[in-house]
Formats: structure tokens, sequence, C-alpha cells
């Protein structure tokens, strides 16, 4: 299993290369321009098709428009737009922000010709239950080139095919409901398994009745979230009202030049800024990677570009929106730059343990200012050592762990760090360790207490079901691919079982799990961005064609909306 995890570490390493974020990012910029900044479109237009104004039950697909972002969001909105933000900017700084707003937006252009693409290609032999994502694309574009291209399209196909359902097992299922486990052990004491029992009831469910159903849940589900996210974030920020004219003034302040140390915030530069934000926008959206065209492909339309608009929404909800929220909420509360909350020993230093290496020689742990410390608790300590060109300064943190000392003394278990001298601290404070969502959770609990823990377990719960149901989705749609329908209930019932491995504290989750989905989804990425170019100038040239006959009159709406009701449950268009 080492060897493995070293492995996968190494291919991560290449596949996420900066280089490869950048390819990404020029992708949604040359895609913007040639279709004109399609983005408008989708933010106008859009909304018009979402609202219904254009399903029509005859029109080939399982789902209406609603239903289909609805879908693909509760794959893209999930711990990410928690956790993924809040690491950001305690690594990049508040200048990830603006970052994460850019990227946001040309990812719509991408979105737009990647789900065009798909919707061209789409498989509607059966109307009712089409089948279509870039699988398809390729396959289908590669075999009207001649034979041998066909073949080509066949096993590139079968590639995108089997890094999908590697992430979809991984990251889409497994290191979800490990998430729920963990929180909700953590916070209320619920045994993980417990927690993966109640999962396979409810994913099981919603899966075996297939898109139509996920399109349904989708429907409810992913408003109701984002609303109860959404307003629980905007409550936070009006009590800190005050502070939004200086937020956004840091934000762009960061964006730009570096920032300065500041409590337990290190300081960033502006290079670390832009990367931080651009790989939170970009795995926030899954812009690119070729997962979300699947469930849009499930859209009822005859107007293929019709559903590449739709989609140019994701981005804008989950990063222009909702990413933007928890980072206002972690800005507003001053949750990033907190002050130290214990004093180290004033006779405390560091000491040599090997060549380079150092650590701390006092393990003593100081009364904390508010509340107590508990073991396993994680902390950390600043120090002045080599240059970190993360921060642009000399600041660096050493973590340590919260022991069981003698007798109920707790004592703290300090890492090794390394230094080319000899390190020293920067100001002896002792600073509890937050990451991810657990930051975002300390930023609601300074404004209601308790209110972190119990909306981030809910949240996380809400997130992790509906990103598991639609990564399900495209998993069943891989195995079509590579195996056909009766491939389909045999991969649900493992789908379902990995749910109680992934909760039975079988794995080391933190690093098998995060190294299989890394690596299926940066060869999906790989795989799916040269198709992207390849057939890219096909959905921008039927783009523009949808685009001229609805500005000419030939495209307009064919009746009045239905109701919130229809809409959401999908009868406008049964």
């Amino acid at each position: 299993m080492e060897a493995m995890n070293q492995f996968l570490a190494a291919a991560n390493a290449i596949l996420w290369n900066d280089y490869v974020l950048y390819v990404l990012l020029g992708t949604g910029i040359v895609f913007t321009f040639r279709s004109g900044f399609s983005q408008y479109r989708s933010l106008t237009h859009g909304f018009s098709v979402v609202r219904g104004k254009y399903d029509h039950p005859d029109d080939p697909g399982a789902i209406n428009h609603f239903q289909a972002l609805s879908a693909a969001l509760s794959a893209t909105v999930g711990l990410g737009n928690i956790g993924g933000v809040a690491l950001a900017i305690a690594l990049g700084g508040p200048g990830a922000v603006f970052w994460m707003w850019v990227i946001g937006l040309f990812g719509m252009a991408t979105k737009l010709v990647e789900v065009t693409l798909s919707m061209l290609y789409r498989n509607i032999d059966n109307p009712g239950n089409p089948h279509g994502g870039p699988m398809w694309v390729v396959a289908e574009g590669l075999k009207l080139k001649g034979p041998g291209w066909a073949k080509l399209g066949r096993v590139i196909g079968v590639i995108f095919c089997l890094t999908t359902l590697i992430m979809c097992m991984t990251g889409g299922n497994m290191f979800q409901a490990w998430n729920v486990g963990e929180i909700t052990q953590a916070y209320f004491g619920i045994p993980s398994i417990v927690c993966g029992v109640v999962l396979v009831i409810v994913v099981g469910t919603a899966i075996l009745g297939g898109i139509t159903r996920i399109g349904a849940i989708a429907g409810r589900l992913v408003p109701g979230m984002l609303a109860l996210y959404l307003i629980a974030a905007l409550a936070v920020v009006a009590v800190n009202f005050d502070q939004i004219p200086a937020m956004f003034a840091t934000i762009i302040r960061g964006a730009f030049g570096p920032l300065e140390a500041s409590g337990a915030f290190i300081g960033g530069t502006f290079g670390y800024a832009f990367l931080f934000g651009m790989k939170r926008a970009l795995f926030s959206s899954e812009a690119g990677m070729g997962s979300s065209p699947i469930a849009h492909s499930a859209a009822k339309t005859k107007e293929p570009v019709r559903e590449g608009i739709v989609a140019g929404l994701e981005p804008f909800i989950d990063t222009i929106v909702v990413c933007t929220l928890t980072s206002l909420v972690i800005l507003s509360t001053g949750v990033w730059q907190r002050s130290a909350e214990a004093t180290l020993a004033s006779d405390t230093g560091f000491m040599q343990t090997e060549v380079g290496q150092w650590t701390l020689d006092n393990n003593t742990l100081g009364a904390r200012t508010e509340g107590r410390w508990t073991a396993n608790q994680q902390v950390f300590v600043l120090f002045n050592g080599d240059d970190n060109p993360v921060s642009g300064n000399q600041l660096h943190q050493i973590n340590g762990l919260i022991v069981e000392g003698e007798g109920d003394a707790l004592a703290v278990q300090w890492g090794s760090v390394s230094s080319s001298a000899t390190p020293t601290l920067h100001d002896g404070g002792i600073y509890a360790s937050y990451v991810g969502a657990t930051l975002t959770a300390r930023a609601f609990d300074t404004v209601l207490p308790g209110l972190g823990k119990w909306l981030i377990t809910i949240a996380v719960w809400l997130f992790a079901v509906s990103t598991m149901i639609s990564w399900s989705y495209y998993g069943e749609q891989s195995m079509v691919f590579l195996a056909g329908d009766r491939s389909v209930l045999p991969y649900k019932f493992v789908y379902c079982s990995l749910i109680l491995v992934a909760t039975a504290g079988l794995l080391r989750t933190d690093v098998e799990l995060d190294n299989l989905s890394s690596f299926g989804s940066g060869v999906m990425l790989i795989a799916n961005l040269p198709i992207m170019w390849i057939f890219g100038g096909q959905a921008i040239r039927a783009y523009k064609d949808y685009i001229h006959r609805f500005d000419s009159g030939k495209v307009g709406d064919d009746h009045e909306p239905p109701s919130l009701n229809d809409l959401i449950s999908g009868k406008d268009v049964l």
C-alpha cells in the first residue's frame, strides 16, 4: 500500500502540475473570446431556460433543464466550498478570493463548450434515457474520421471512463462518506459506521431510481441546502457589515501584492494568492474535468447549445456566489488572522534533532484564554527560519499535537521543521489549528457559539449526499459505455458497499482516498482537455448559430414558465 501511495503521489505531482492548471485557465480564456463572452448569455438567457420557458415533454431527454443543472451542481457544490475556500485563504491570503472570481468567470465558457459538445454527440437511441459525456464525444467524433480513428476514440473513451470510476468511487463517494462519519462522530459521538448505514439507505434509494429520481431529488435538495448555507453566511456577514469595505480592500490588495503577517496568518505573496485562488476555483467548479457534461446530457431539449448555456451558470453559482460568501464569513470574523490562545514558557527555544532538523525543547502547554484544551487537538507555533516563498518573509509554522501527560496534565508533542540555521520564535504564542471546514465552523461560532457545529454538520451531510448521488450517475454512465446497461445494477451495489468500507475505518482515508481521487480527476482532466481543443470549434459554431437564431427571433419563448412546483418536480416535462 505504501508503494502505491508513493506512486500515486508522484503521478499526482505531474497531473496537477501548475502548468496543467495554466493550460486549463488558458482554455477558458480562449473559449471566452471565441464565443464573444458567452458568460453574458448564461447570466441572461440561461436563467430563462432554467426557469422552464423552453421545456417540452416531446424533446429527447429524461429531466428538465432545472433538474439537470441541480444534478450537476450537487456534484460540484460540496465540501470544497466549505473547507477548500478556508484552505485557500489560510495559504494564499485574502487575495486568493479575487482570483477565484476571475477563474470562475472564465470557467463559465469552459463549461459551455464541454457541455455543448456532449449534447451534440450524446446517444439518444432511447430518447427517454440518453447517454452523453466526453467518452461519447471522442468515440463518435473520431469515428467520423475513419476506422483507425474510431479505435483511438474508443481507447480514449475507455481511459476517461476508467478514471471517472476511480474518482466516483473515491472522491465522489468514499471520501464524502468518510467526512460525514468523522465529523458526526467528533461532534456528536455517533459511531462513523452508523452514519455509513444511514448513507447507504439514503443514497441507495436515490440512485436505484436512475437519473429521473436523481434529478427529482437534486431539484429539491440543491436549492434547499444552498438556501440554508447562504442565509447563515449572509447573517454572519450582516453582523459584521461594517467590515465589508475593509474586506474588499484587503482582497484587492492581496490579489496584486504581498500581505504582511498578522496573528495566525503568516503572510502571502501575489503568486501564491493567484495559485491557490486558481486551484480552488478550478477544483470547486470542475470546469474542464468532463464530469458535469454527463449529467447535463440527460436534459430534455432539441437544442444542444441551450443546455451548454445553462451549464455556464455552474461556476457562477458554485464559485462566484457560494465560495465568495464562505470567504466573506472567514474574512469578516477575522478568524484567518486570529490571536494566539496560549503562550509558551519564556525559556522555550529550539533544539536540533539532526542536521538541519529542529523541534521545540519544551512540551508544556499554557492555559487557554477561552475554553480548555483537549487531547488530540492540533496546535501550532510561529517561528523565523529560512526564506518562505509562500509568505514572502521568513515566517513558518511548527505543528504540534496535544497529548495526555502525567496525571490530568496535557502536553504538546511537537513535530520537527527544517532550517539551515537555528530557528527563533516569532511571538511565543500557541495557536489552535483550524484546518479546512473547521476554520469555517470557527468563523460561524464567533458570531453565535455552537452555530458552526450544527451548520457545518448539517451542510456536510447535505453536500455529501448530493455529491454522492450525482457522482454515482457519472460512474453509471461510464459503466454503460464500457460494458452496457447490464453492468449498471452490479455497479450500484458495489458503489453502496464502498460507503460502508469508508465509514468502518478500514482505510487510512486521508491518504489513500485523496491520492486515488486526485489521480482519477487528474487523468480525467488530461483526457478531456484535448477533446475540448479538438472538437471545441464545433461547439463554438453551434453556439453562434443558436445565438443568431435567438437574436433574430427564430428561437423564442414557446410558453409561459411552469409553476415552481412543476419545475422542481419535473412535472412540466412529463
